[in-house]
């Protein structure tokens, strides 16, 4: 299953359509020998900074590449897009990512009329904000 708003199985077509990188800001962190460590992008989402499409690279997870990426992201949008606060979207069950996002100080978005009004997301994701 895909990413809302990105099409899976993808082309090499589709995958760069929907990196909408017309409308956010993206992000890759680069390694010796121009190793790709990470990617994400951010955009601006009902007044936050919001993240989207964080990747690291499997062969290098848990040596803290998520929250260097994450950590940049953040400084970088709330700073180029004057706001506070940032959010994010991720799956239930992958608790990896949860459990980084949370360590950030990301927590899971109360359920509110403003994040009612998000775009329908799948069942098994939440929506969490710093």
């Amino acid at each position: 299953m895909g990413w809302p708003y990105f099409r899976y199985p993808f082309t090499s077509q589709t995958f760069i359509e929907d990196l909408n990188l017309d409308v956010s800001t993206s992000f890759v962190l680069v390694g010796q020998q121009n190793v790709l460590l990470a990617f994400g992008q951010y955009y601006q989402q009902k007044n936050k900074c919001h993240l989207a499409r964080l990747i690291v690279n499997p062969i290098r997870r848990g040596e803290g590449i998520a929250a260097t990426l994450i950590k940049a992201l953040c400084k970088h949008g709330q700073l180029n897009l004057n706001v506070n606060d940032c959010s994010l979207f991720v799956y239930k069950n992958n608790l990896a990512a949860v459990s980084a996002y949370k360590k950030l100080g990301f927590k899971v978005a109360a359920n509110t009329p403003e994040n009612q009004s998000l775009s329908p997301l799948p069942e098994n994701c939440v929506h969490m904000v710093k």
